[in-house]
């Protein structure tokens, strides 16, 4: 980043922490493929294996680690392959969800983002969403399909956090998107989460699913246990590792900084979406009325700001967000909501300059 910019998009992506650039960098100086049975490629699988056991003590997590690509591969592996005959997610879901899970039941949500419908999870005759795919037999010659949720655990537009605790299961698998809040917070107690490196200062190209079981999916042949195919990429496995390891807990003080945040938008006139809401306090979004986001977002740069709108996964587009709207935002109010999100080095300065940038657009915006 140039020194003179102020970077406050950490949850498109997280610059990488030191010891993470340390540890890739020593990686890529002598490393081997991990299924090579030579001494060469038994060294890196000793390396590998002992990268997902550092990873899961880190994460509090006690199943099993299949490296993948980044979040949005772990649920394409997740929900994609999970032996299930109906999936249900809420409407807020990532981009990343919605794709792979088209046809599926969408929870609502109320104004502040938070999932209030009451669910069920009953086993079905038939598959209601996915393609029919072999269960445990239940004696009576027919297949009990279970029900998947799929709940994202911290929003990546707007921060709140969802309940997920309070979600009455009866049985059903919980399917939990971390990529906001893995290293940040505790990770829920579900049966499959999806984290990736870039979103808490490791490498981008590099994430997880966590399962409990196995064989709560489908295996696909190939590295990881059959589970994911290609070889695995050691260097940003270690470089993850060393990054979660790194991370210190700086939120409590990331909280007084949004607060601060969130007293001078009201100030200056802006509203902050979700504000009752409980929300991480690394991400924010606020609306400016009169003045679109796309505006926005070309004056915060010109002045040396880096903030989005949204999600940062659709190559770059502006469309309106589908969660403002789920949320009950009409697409006006909607197109004029920015996104600010920061990291462990943020302090006050960074946001008073954001403050003095945003007021006086805000300003300009009402003559």
């Amino acid at each position: 980043m140039a020194a003179d910019r102020l970077y406050l998009d950490h949850a498109a992506t997280t610059p990488m922490l030191a010891q993470a650039q340390a540890a890739m960098v020593a990686a890529m100086g002598h490393w081997a493929n991990p299924s090579s049975p030579h001494a060469d490629g038994r060294a890196a699988r000793a390396a590998l294996e002992d990268a997902r056991a550092r990873i899961a003590a880190a994460l509090g997590w006690q199943g099993h680690v299949i490296f993948t690509s980044g979040a949005s591969e772990a649920i394409a592996i997740g929900l994609g392959r999970a032996k299930a005959g109906r999936i249900v997610t809420s409407a807020v879901e990532h981009d990343a969800v919605l794709r792979v899970t088209k046809g599926a039941e969408r929870l609502a949500v109320d104004g502040d983002g938070i999932v209030r419908t009451p669910v069920r999870a009953e086993p079905v005759e038939a598959p209601l969403f996915s393609q029919e795919k072999e269960g445990p037999s239940t004696g009576s010659g027919r297949t009990d399909y279970k029900t998947v949720f799929a709940i994202q655990h911290v929003n990546n537009e707007t921060g709140v956090i969802q309940p997920l605790d309070q979600i009455e299961r009866h049985g059903a698998i919980l399917f939990a998107d971390c990529a906001q809040s893995a290293g940040k917070l505790p990770l829920p107690d579900a049966d499959m989460i999806a984290i990736s490196g870039h979103k808490f200062g490791g490498p981008p190209g590099i994430g997880a699913l966590l399962i409990r079981d196995l064989a709560l999916i489908e295996a696909s042949g190939g590295q990881e246990q059959g589970y994911r195919a290609g070889t695995e990429n050691l260097p940003a496995i270690l470089a993850m590792a060393a990054a979660l390891e790194a991370r210190a807990d700086w939120l409590p003080g990331a909280a007084l900084l949004r607060a601060r945040l969130d007293a001078g938008i009201e100030a200056a006139g802006g509203v902050i979406v979700a504000r009752d809401a409980p929300r991480i306090a690394a991400i924010a979004s606020y609306r400016m009325p009169g003045l679109s986001a796309r505006a926005q977002l070309i004056q915060f740069d010109m002045a040396g700001i880096s903030v989005s709108a949204g999600s940062a996964c659709s190559s770059g587009s502006l469309k309106t967000s589908h969660v403002l709207h789920a949320m009950g935002w009409d697409e006006a109010v909607a197109s004029e909501v920015v996104r600010v999100s920061f990291g462990p080095q943020a302090h006050e300065a960074d946001i008073d300059r954001f403050l003095a940038a945003w007021t006086a657009m805000a300003q300009r915006a009402r003559r």
